[in-house]
């Protein structure tokens, strides 16, 4: 009897001391830009030692239940199951701890299920790191996954014959409702739950604190429902906080254009924060010959959220894609359907791969009739960047598609860069910074695109919008930081009327709108998108989500609420606690609309 409890109090610890073991090479190997201190790590392994705790009984389960069986039958086959049990878990930690420490300096958050997602295209996902980071991660992933099942396996497992059958049976059954609730987390309502172990005003150490193995088993169940719901409020207070918040109409306000009916390019730049506009003087000087939206934030962190944001003027969400609900995109606006009800020409360009985060489903979904993408191109073509085509090519396509339309038929083309990127594989070395040299060789194919359509004939009725997919961490920008999320939106081309700055707030998801009011047609049905030209535009903010979070600015300043912890995490405004109510009302209505796609026939 005496050995079956050492086997499983032996397991129990070996599994709690692996999880605080990973929490330590986790900070070290995540610090960069993070004052980390002795206190902070005794607070974060403090702290998380309860999600730790609870998390480690989980895998105690099938460990406890056949020492129970042992207790009435010793049979080798006991030892076998629980060695090839230990050898699966002692693969998924590995795996977890390695890919959360790998993926954490990409992404600023725990690892979770969305990591899913990008396995459909590997090769994209892998685009980013070399082959020899790769590898590496691979030799450290079996060697881990080695040590941590030679702690459950030494000694031998070898359970002895017992005469104590009846009263070790008993006393395992009364430590089952011990250990269903240590899973649980207590006797209160609230079960275990990622934000328990949050405790700092620093996201980071909040981060380190979180059991990675919890968080992707937690993140499971709500990523595999597309409907989501956010139920902060009853449908009346919903309502109520969201009143006039998107005016869907446009009045009488500013004329940017020379023309209702001007041919349009929009070109979204990868990760281009505003922070990175210092080494873009194309365009820069784009922007002082063109229509400057000052105060434009993005809406979302990941290309395939803020590409529908920015095409559809849909809002993102934490933890969901639109872009891959096939079902969904069908039903969602579009500035392209739009567009091709008025007899314009639709068509896409991508260097990469199309297909990754389905984003071919929704572009031919939303009324792109033409795609172009990495396969259109020369092995050799395809292999001048690690994501595809590199921007130099592209921009020279993309040329090319424009001065092809000659025939008088308006059109609509949509491009999206690839090039600023990691790994930041740009001819460009002119900055210690990979970052400043990826937008600075986005900058110098700009300038030559632009060079080239000035001169053609198609100039004087084209516009060019350039606008990012999203921003991008840098330095001190992080999401807690106010301007992180700050982006360019520049309207250049011959049918822009006048160089004009306009500096009211607002998102790259009123882009739609705006467009389509200088155009003189309705977007009623662009439910979250608005005319910040239009008099009807009263209230200028802007929200953006992220992974389990979401932020607002408006004019008293900037907000950040984590949705884990459910608390205000940053705060500029004196009326934090208004925004924070306005941007969770925002995130229901949203979630209320993306459901009632479905029911759109």
């Amino acid at each position: 009897m005496r050995c079956r409890v050492s086997f499983l109090l032996r397991t129990y610890l070996w599994t709690v001391l692996v999880f605080v073991v990973a929490k330590v090479v986790f900070m070290l190997s995540c610090q960069e830009g993070h004052a980390l201190t002795i206190d902070d790590m005794g607070q974060v392994i403090a702290h998380g030692l309860t999600l730790d705790l609870s998390t480690a009984l989980y895998f105690l389960a099938l460990p406890f239940l056949l020492t129970i069986v042992s207790l009435w039958h010793t049979g080798r086959w006991i030892g076998t199951v629980l060695r090839v049990y230990f050898a699966i878990i002692a693969l998924a930690f590995a795996l977890a701890f390695v890919a959360d420490t790998s993926l954490y300096p990409f992404w600023n958050f725990k690892l979770d299920a969305s990591c899913l997602q990008y396995l459909e295209t590997p090769t994209e996902a892998m685009a980013s790191v070399s082959t020899g980071y790769i590898l590496v991660r691979l030799v450290l992933l079996v060697l881990l996954a080695i040590l941590i099942f030679l702690g459950y396996t030494r000694p031998k497992i070898h359970f002895q014959p017992t005469r104590h059958r009846i009263v070790g049976t008993v006393a395992a059954l009364i430590c089952i409702p011990l250990i269903v609730i240590g899973i649980r987390g207590g006797l209160d309502e609230s079960t275990t739950n990622v934000g328990q172990v949050y405790f700092s005003q620093d996201q980071f150490l909040n981060h380190s604190a979180v059991n990675p193995v919890f968080s992707f088993v937690a993140s499971l169940e709500k990523s595999g429902n597309e409907n989501a719901s956010y139920n902060f409020y009853s449908p009346e207070e919903m309502a109520q906080l969201t009143e006039g918040l998107y005016d869907s109409g446009t009045q009488a306000g500013d004329t940017l254009l020379t023309t209702q009916r001007p041919n349009v390019v929009v070109i979204l730049l990868e990760s281009c924060g505003k922070m990175f506009l210092n080494v873009m003087p194309n365009l820069c000087q784009a922007a002082e010959e063109g229509i400057d939206f000052t105060n434009c934030f993005g809406n979302s962190y990941r290309t395939d959220r803020g590409t529908v944001s920015s095409l559809s003027g849909y809002l993102s969400f934490p933890t969901m894609s639109v872009m891959k609900m096939s079902t969904k995109v069908g039903h969602i606006s579009s500035i392209a359907r739009t567009l091709r009800k008025e007899g314009y020409d639709t068509e896409y360009l991508y260097g990469g791969d199309i297909n990754f985060t389905k984003m071919k489903g929704y572009l031919i979904s939303t009324g792109f009739e033409r795609l172009h993408w990495k396969q259109d191109y020369s092995a050799e073509e395809q292999a001048t960047s690690k994501w595809g085509v590199c921007d130099e090519i592209t921009f020279n396509t993309l040329g090319e598609m424009i001065l092809r339309h000659n025939d008088g038929k308006p059109f609509l083309i949509g491009y999206s860069t690839l090039s600023s990127h990691e790994p930041w594989d740009v001819p460009v070395k002119k900055y210690k910074e990979k970052q400043y040299n990826g937008f600075c060789y986005v900058d110098q194919c700009i300038g030559t695109f632009l060079d080239k359509m000035r001169k053609s004939a198609q100039w004087d009725n084209l516009l060019i919008v350039f606008m990012p997919d999203h921003s991008s961490d840098f330095n001190e920008y992080d999401e807690q930081h106010p301007d992180r999320n700050r982006i360019p939106m520049i309207w250049t081309g011959g049918a822009v009327k006048e160089p004009r700055k306009l500096e009211m707030l607002c998102n790259q998801s009123d882009f739609a709108a705006t467009l389509l009011g200088q155009m003189g047609l309705r977007h009623d049905d662009f439910t979250f998108s608005r005319d910040v030209t239009s008099s009807s535009y009263r209230y200028p903010f802007a929200i953006h989500m992220f992974n389990n979070g979401l932020s607002m600015t408006d004019s008293t300043g900037f907000m950040l609420y984590d949705l884990t912890s459910e608390r205000i995490v940053v705060k500029t405004s004196p009326d934090a606690e208004r925004m924070a109510n306005t941007a969770k009302a925002i995130l229901q209505m949203a979630g209320e609309n993306l459901k009632k796609l479905d029911e759109v026939k």
